[in-house]
């Protein structure tokens, strides 16, 4: 039932192409349920020499859309997220931003995990809002724009294997800079122990 009720939302924004794409990517990243990407590979992949501006219009869009969660999360605090998500879900987003800050929302970005989970949490604790617009920019850009990029050299190829291998191409590059972050974390903690 869910699924076609999106499918059905997914071809209504279609139908206004860049318009749609705004909208979704605005909306997605604080409170909607259709990704960017419902609407960015289509339509990329029909014209692929736009792929680069559907990624940019995508990346600005959703980091625009970072700040609203950010603001529900700032005005409405703890009982809006215990509302939609599991206070467990809850609990462990908030333990990333004590451990990570606004990096977290770079993570989040780039990775298949709802983003509107870590931009509402952003707001709700009390992350800097240059950091929300810095770590979205930056965790957001990587993946329209490495869609874009795979739209541009594949074409019409792109839609299938970014069906097949973003998940994973996202999840190991996202897991290699965690690694490299701890590492530089526990360097840092050393040098101040001496």
């Amino acid at each position: 039932m869910i699924s076609e009720w999106i499918d059905v939302m997914v071809e209504w924004f279609m139908e206004y192409g860049v318009w749609g794409l705004i909208v979704v990517s605005f909306t997605e990243s604080s409170f909607f349920p259709i990704i960017p990407e419902a609407l960015l590979i289509p339509l990329g992949v029909a014209q692929p020499e736009m792929a680069w501006w559907y990624a940019l219009i995508t990346t600005v869009s959703s980091v625009a859309g970072a700040l609203l969660g950010w603001w529900i999360g700032r005005k409405l605090g703890r009982p809006i997220m215990l509302r939609f998500f599991k206070e467990e879900t809850v609990k462990k987003v908030e333990g990333y931003f004590e451990q990570y800050g606004g990096f977290s929302l770079a993570i989040a970005g780039f990775t298949p995990i709802p983003y509107k989970v870590f931009t509402i949490a952003s707001g709700m604790c009390r992350i800097r809002i240059r950091e929300v617009i810095l770590w979205s920019f930056l965790g957001r850009g990587a993946r329209f724009f490495l869609e874009g990029a795979i739209i541009a050299f594949l074409g019409k190829q792109a839609g299938e294997f970014i069906d097949q291998y973003l998940g994973l191409i996202t999840a190991s590059v996202a897991g290699a800079i965690l690694v490299i972050v701890l590492i530089w974390q526990l360097i840092k903690r050393k040098k101040v122990q001496h």
